[in-house]
């Protein structure tokens, strides 16, 4: 497909968007990474999201006369195959950024590839912890709300229940370890009396519904936290409805709220679990109104998180080189931390010590209706607030990564 975008030809080659008729000299190449072909349906979301940016920045004239160029490639969700398309950005097409990824330990990787390149990199969508943290470095920024603050999120509200006795259910993985992690250190902050007195830890997208609802279900939980999502949460709440459990036990979810996963849950989405999501209909800011519009009338869909992550991520690179005047590495970090811009949840920040958002979430409980699920009695929790202070930080994070 090619259509015209001022006097720049823009094709769109297998989903991989280049720029034609520039010279190099003449735009800003930004590299983009993340897992077509393993998450389709999530990830095309994401790149429409991005796709949306880049035609309004090159329609505006691009940053001070210079256009974008995103080369986009397929980490096809493995690890080795996210490193080689790194470095391929980096020592063939000599992309002066990158952004993208989705999953944790992948988001890891392209870190550890932009650090050894000193190249900065903007982490999408991963949410552990240890990006910003423990594995942190001078070169990666994180847009998302971590594993920490969503569970700090999700931690106000369970709090406030009377119940005792908790189970955890995460994917045994960086993101499920970091929320697991999170949650029970930050509920036990709040609520001292609390226990743990049940834990499940099923490998991704390999989760034995059955015998996990049984181990859960045998402990008698007041209370659940869980980090499911995608086919192992459908699953799970198809096994625990068949066998009639949890029925009188709260249920506290990481993410269930997103469309993505409502999407795949419809009729099996539960009533009044208590969830971090995206409730994209009702939202009437004008920001997210403005980019809602645009979105659906270049797309025909509505958006989705991840078309949020996309917009935002190109949209916050693109602010960071207009500031900085310059494709340098160093003076694209010094710009970055403590960058304030603009995303349609409104005015985001890179907090300079850990180089984390303050992008936040959107908390309610889920409600089926109709054969469809959408969050209910929800509220906009400012990432900002929900950031430990920089003691902690500089506990986990390396003294290098703050240089």
């Amino acid at each position: 497909m090619k259509r015209k975008l001022g006097c720049l030809a823009v094709l769109f080659w297998g989903g991989f968007h280049v720029l034609a008729g520039a010279q190099s000299t003449g735009q800003y190449v930004i590299g983009e990474i993340n897992n077509y072909s393993a998450m389709p349906q999530a990830a095309e979301s994401y790149r429409k999201g991005w796709q949306l940016a880049l035609e309004e920045i090159n329609a505006a004239g691009g940053i001070q006369g210079r256009l974008i160029n995103v080369i986009s490639r397929d980490d096809a969700g493995k690890q080795d195959e996210a490193v080689r398309q790194a470095q391929l950005l980096i020592t063939r097409d000599k992309v002066d950024a990158l952004f993208g990824t989705a999953r944790s330990n992948i988001g890891l990787a392209v870190a550890r590839v932009a650090a050894e390149n000193k190249k900065v990199f903007v982490a999408a969508e991963p949410l552990s912890d240890a990006i910003t943290w423990d594995k942190g470095n001078r070169y990666t920024f994180r847009l998302r709300p971590s594993t920490y603050m969503q569970a700090a999120m999700l931690a106000d509200e369970a709090a406030r229940l009377p119940a005792k006795r908790w189970a955890i259910l995460v994917p045994n993985f960086e993101y499920g370890q970091s929320a697991a992690a999170s949650f029970k250190l930050l509920l036990r902050a709040r609520r001292p009396d609390v226990e743990f007195v049940a834990e499940q830890w099923p490998a991704l997208g390999k989760i034995d519904a059955g015998a996990t609802v049984q181990a859960l279900e045998k402990a008698k939980p007041d209370a659940l936290f869980t980090a499911l999502f995608g086919l192992d949460l459908v699953k799970f709440i198809q096994e625990s409805e068949r066998r009639g459990a949890f029925t009188n036990t709260t249920v506290v979810s990481m993410l269930s709220g997103e469309p993505e996963n409502l999407d795949m849950l419809k009729g099996n989405t539960p009533n009044g679990w208590i969830v971090t999501g995206y409730p994209e209909e009702q939202i009437n800011t004008p920001e997210h109104l403005t980019f809602a519009a645009a979105y659906t009338k270049k797309f025909g869909v509505a958006p989705q998180l991840g078309s949020v992550v996309g917009y935002t991520a190109l949209t916050a690179l693109a602010q960071g080189l207009n500031k900085a005047g310059s494709a340098d590495s160093e003076k694209l970090v010094r710009v970055l931390r403590g960058l304030r811009f603009d995303s349609p949840m409104g005015p985001i920040t890179f907090r300079a010590i850990d180089q984390q958002s303050t992008m936040g979430a959107y908390v309610g409980t889920l409600e089926q209706k109709n054969g469809k699920g959408s969050m209910v009695n929800w509220h906009y929790a400012d990432g900002g607030k929900y950031l430990p202070n920089d003691a902690y930080v500089r506990a986990r994070r390396p003294a290098a990564a703050m240089n």
